[in-house]
């Protein structure tokens, strides 16, 4: 089976449109027929109906999702596995949430290449939602996010925390914090929701964003206040010109360990873990 079938069956069962389909992997709306055509034709079943009301899938069309998504996850592992890793034994993908790679990648690396010294590692850094899709894709090995997504196939494993402090340069107090130089940050929904109930009223600041480093460099150059990693929070607050913000409490930040469902019992999986928890513990 050609696994651009697959890719357009899956896609399909997403945007439940040929047209949408068909943008989104740069087809032409007859060749996303034609594949589906031959999909249909090799299972002997109809997979989609089409309507003034929209495309729907089939209950055929439903019970193949689970499968296609398996087979597209097997098929692009072994893809990599067989791409040549020079010297090395195996290949992994790891994928990795922005605000962890801050200032933890490097050791975070020197622990995974203690655990498979005959490895080749390729660290990606990306939001929690993508991660997930390419876990399930089987673009990435294993991931390390802030939110598990609800999606089959997936499992996840809360293997830590990290932690957020506000600091500032104009403002001791968190009543006294300037509307116009505060950042609004959303580094997850988990902590957007805490956050808000901090600060209420300045959730129509005039800059936010959602990545630790470039928090910190707005406030390096532009000065203000914001909420940034514990440790960021630290070697500013050290270098002089910040301090921390009175009243303001720590907002905690939940870490996952995930992986395809296929992988959590794997001993190479487990010992990465296992590698993972223990720099979050600092042990």
């Amino acid at each position: 089976m050609q696994i651009e079938l697959l890719e357009t069956f899956l896609d399909l069962m997403e945007t439940k449109s040929f047209n949408r389909t068909a943008e989104r992997l740069s087809l032409t709306q007859s060749t996303v027929s034609a594949r589906v055509h031959t999909l249909e034709t090799m299972l002997g079943r109809k997979l989609f109906t089409r309507s003034r009301a929209g495309t729907q899938p089939t209950p055929a069309g439903f019970r193949l999702l689970d499968h296609a998504r398996g087979l597209r996850h097997q098929w692009n592992e072994a893809r990599r596995s067989v791409q040549s890793t020079g010297n090395f034994a195996r290949s992994m993908r790891i994928g990795m949430q922005h605000d962890l790679a801050s200032s933890r990648i490097a050791d975070w690396v020197t622990g995974f290449r203690k655990v498979l010294p005959d490895a080749a590692f390729y660290i990606e850094l990306d939001f929690s939602n993508q991660m997930s899709i390419d876990l399930l894709a089987g673009e990435i090995d294993l991931s390390i996010l802030f939110t598990p997504k609800n999606l089959p196939d997936l499992h996840y494993e809360h293997i830590g925390e990290l932690a957020y402090r506000m600091i500032s340069s104009k403002a001791g107090h968190i009543d006294d914090i300037d509307p116009q130089s505060y950042i609004f940050t959303n580094y997850s929904p988990a902590f957007d929701k805490a956050h808000r109930q901090v600060v209420a009223n300045l959730a129509e600041a005039p800059l936010s964003s959602g990545q630790n480093v470039t928090v910190c460099g707005l406030l390096s150059g532009l000065g203000g206040t914001a909420y940034v990693l514990e440790e960021s929070a630290e070697a500013m607050v050290a270098g002089g010109g910040f301090n921390y913000v009175r009243a303001a409490p720590r907002i905690p930040q939940a870490v996952y360990f995930a992986v395809h469902l296929r992988n959590r019992h794997s001993h190479i999986h487990r010992r990465l873990l296992d590698s993972v928890r223990k720099q979050l513990s600092g042990a």
